[in-house]
């Protein structure tokens, strides 16, 4: 998402000559290099072992005894005696309702039923499921032969989502109780006085909405108010996300195989008996974890498995902040794994497996809140470098011969674990800035183009065996192959995988040109946000003209001169054909879709960078993105609350590449700012929903690498340092401070670190820079380039 700047003639000054105008101004300047203990070493959030331990227990139920035992001070015991019989409903009781789902195989592949009769068959794995998701009332009916007297009914429900608000009422209709607000899975509902009567109506008007449909699911209606021995259960905080294997290690167990089951969540909003998301939920798991504990001291990792007659099943690695234990065990499960019992715990830790290794980039400033935003960026971005293996990756046909064993950027720790070339375009980026790590996004880079399609398209990731028609990730992964070049000098990489750009570009991109010169998305495809905008749109039109100008780089690179000039030219042409024909004059703002009015963030911005538009347009359109501004960002529509820091960042790139510093500054602030601050903080979410929320609930990943934009938005913009060929053979130092007073940062290249300083002055900038050998670059300042080779320089206006 980066363009070259241009280069100027230069001139430059020696650092004692800029001492001693700073000394006059009263300032001081800033090293060049980091000292001997870096200070920017205070904003790192990475785990430095990957012996992860949890930092707190945030809450208990029932027996439990020594609760921060789990944290390494001692034993943590569960108790929960045996679970007395259920009462039953008199013979021939019978029970209707108002609608019924039709019999099918389950999530879990397995034939069932959903009629009301499973509410009263004392089985708790059967359950009465309405046929009218979303529609209320629901009413369940229960009728006995003869007249019964209770004190009031407890009702089991679905954790795929419960009853929250619903009524009982008696046979003659009068009301005898009403539960607002529910979401246990597990209620004794009492009356206020015994009822005596022949039937109860169970009058359900909401219900929890869920991935699985908002549908009213009850798998047991009991007579009389059942207590049930309270669950024990301890939830463990571990501060952040992490991802990895949970291990816990035991002192001892009773004889009974007591068992035990974990629930996973990123939030606590979402914290709850099942976990806030499992691969398993894809086959119709319970969201849990499942352990039978042993006699005697054991360690258990958590791994994907289950005992060998099938029971007692674990998905594996996680990604979450919270785990709640709990001594239970599905019904499913017995006689391997019992709910009651007792259970001794010396310790909760978690094997990481995300990225562990030193920084070789570094930034920091005079804005705190800036450099922790880095920082938490770089955190999210180790999360997702991870090896790509069977057991732990997107579930829906994701796994890869081709990458197995590799390490890749996934798209996000807890889902979809599965590498999407659009995140690389971002988090790529994060990886070239901070880490030695570029191999895990060139293995993915080139495992797409090996599965590129006879007609040029390429995959946008190996879900559903490479098979996911989107529209725009092919061209991501054109920027994504110039990027990764650009940073690393894998010249190489390019070489060997140039025919499939110059197939994607000049083969199947062209097969979608319509008679304007606009490219025009036919049905059946889709995009990084899964939206119905089909035809003439502007994002993928500036995203081909980026595409276009990054191939032609790249070409230019590899002395495919003919080659860059055919894609230069194309793309001035599709720019012109943007401005004929998606410009709004009306709004100041180029339309998402010809024939709608909204207007996107994703178009307008990268019609910005890419020079689309031209100073005028592109100060009204960024007027027009300012002024659909969030509490927690901006969105990517102007008539949505979505807020993506995916979109976002193209948005605050161009900000800074406009003179709008500090408005670009405003932006981050407020959208990373919004992520640290809410739970489970740290870490950048995918996206952001109405209210500031996570956007698609439960299921939203609450660290994702595309949303780590801030940190090639800090370092390559206000910091103001790029490469301009591959391997920073040559680079630019254009800062753009904005309200900051200073700034400083390293950049790994193949040729060795890249240092950069800079400290504003009576509203001058002095720039420090300390350049490796092989490599040479220019710096600009207030209108003025200076040349600049290796070793440590120093330049003012």
């Amino acid at each position: 998402m980066r363009l070259p700047r241009r280069e100027l003639p230069a001139r430059a000054t020696t650092t004692r000559a800029l001492a001693l105008v700073a000394a006059l101004l009263g300032a001081t300047l800033l090293p060049a290099t980091a000292t001997a203990t870096p200070s920017w070493q205070q904003y790192v959030v990475s785990p430095t072992s990957a012996d992860v331990h949890p930092t707190r227990v945030l809450s208990t139920t029932g027996d439990v005894t020594n609760p921060n035992g789990l944290l390494g001070t001692g034993v943590t015991t569960l108790r929960r005696p045996a679970p007395t019989a259920k009462p039953t409903w008199p013979a021939a009781t019978t029970a209707a309702a108002s609608s019924f789902h039709a019999p099918n195989n389950g999530n879990d592949g397995q034939p069932r039923t959903y009629d009301p009769g499973n509410a009263i068959d004392g089985n708790t794995d059967t359950f009465w499921n309405d046929d009218t998701i979303a529609a209320y009332p629901d009413v369940l009916t229960i009728t006995t032969p003869s007249a019964v007297t209770e004190p009031g009914l407890t009702l089991q429900f679905n954790a795929d989502g419960v009853p929250q608000d619903f009524t009982v009422q008696a046979a003659d209709g009068t009301t005898v109780a009403t539960v607002a607000g529910n979401t246990k899975t597990q209620l004794a509902v009492p009356f206020t006085a015994p009822v005596t009567t022949t039937q109860f109506r169970v009058t359900v008007t909401r219900d929890q909405a869920t991935d699985k449909g908002e549908f009213t699911r009850i798998n047991e209606v009991w007579p009389g108010l059942v207590a049930d021995p309270v669950t024990p259960s301890v939830v463990v905080d571990f501060g952040k996300v992490v991802v990895g294997y949970p291990v816990l290690r035991f002192t001892g167990a009773s004889a009974n195989h007591p068992g035990l089951r974990l629930a996973f969540s990123e939030s606590t909003q979402f914290l709850g008996d099942r976990s806030d998301f499992s691969r398993s939920d894809f086959a119709g798991g319970p969201g849990t974890d499942q352990h039978a504990v042993p006699t005697g001291s054991s360690v258990w990792t958590d791994t994907k498995s289950c005992l060998p007659d099938g029971k007692v099943c674990a998905d594996g690695l996680r990604g979450f902040r919270y785990v709640k234990i709990s001594l239970d065990a599905l019904a499913a499960d017995a006689p391997d794994a019992q709910p009651s019992g007792q259970v001794d715990i010396d310790g909760v830790s978690l094997d990481y497996t995300g990225f562990l290794g030193s920084y070789t980039g570094w930034f920091e400033s005079s804005d705190q809140q800036l450099n922790r935003y880095w920082y938490d960026a770089a955190y999210t971005n180790e999360l997702v470098i991870d090896t790509f293996r069977p057991t732990d990756v997107e579930p829906r046909g994701a796994d890869s011969p081709s990458l197995d064993g590799k390490l890749v950027l996934h798209d996000g720790a807890k889902r979809d674990r599965d590498p999407y070339v659009g995140d690389i375009a971002v988090s790529g980026l994060t990886t070239y800035l901070t880490h030695d790590a570029g191999i895990a996004a060139r293995n993915v880079l080139a495992d797409l183009a090996d599965h590129q399609r006879v007609d040029g398209w390429i995959p946008p990731a190996s879900i559903n065996n490479y098979t996911l028609p989107l529209f725009d990730y092919p061209l991501w992964w054109v920027v994504s192959s110039w990027e990764y070049v650009l940073y690393t000098g894998d010249s190489g990489y390019g070489a060997k995988y140039y025919p499939n750009l110059v197939k994607a570009l000049d083969g199947w991109y062209p097969s979608m040109t319509d008679a304007h010169g606009l490219l025009s998305r036919p049905s059946g495809y889709g995009d990084y946000a899964f939206i119905s905008r089909d035809g003439e749109v502007t994002y993928y039109n500036a995203l081909y003209v980026l595409g276009l100008q990054d191939a032609a780089q790249l070409a230019k690179s590899l002395g495919h001169n003919d080659d860059a000039a055919r894609w230069t030219q194309r793309a001035q042409s599709v720019a012109a054909a943007v401005n004929t024909n998606l410009w709004d004059a009306n709004s100041g703002a180029y339309l998402d879709v010809v024939g709608q009015t909204r207007h996107g963030q994703d178009g307008n911005s990268l019609a910005v960078l890419t020079g689309i538009a031209d100073a005028g347009k592109a100060s009204q359109a960024l007027a027009h993105l300012a002024g659909t501004a969030l509490p927690y960002g901006n969105p990517f529509f102007d008539n949505s609350s979505t807020v993506y820091a995916f979109t976002s960042y193209p948005e605050i790139d161009a900000r800074f590449r406009t003179g709008r510093a500090d408005s670009a500054i405003e932006e981050i602030k407020r959208l990373y700012g919004w992520m640290a601050g809410h739970d489970p903080g740290i870490t950048d979410w995918e996206g952001i929903g109405a209210g500031g929320s996570l956007y698609e609930g439960a299921y939203t990943s609450a660290a994702h690498g595309w949303s780590t934009g801030v940190v090639p938005a800090l370092t390559n913009d206000l910091l103001g340092v790029t490469p301009t060929t591959p391997g920073f053979a040559t680079w630019t130092v254009t800062p753009h401070p904005g309200s900051v007073a200073w700034a400083r940062g390293q950049l790994p290249t193949p040729h060795g670190p890249l240092s950069v300083s800079w400290q504003q002055v009576n509203g001058s900038v002095a720039v420090t820079v300390t350049a490796p050998p092989g490599t040479h670059g220019t710096v600009t300042l207030g209108g003025r380039t200076f040349n600049a080779g290796p070793g440590t320089h120093t330049f003012r206006p």
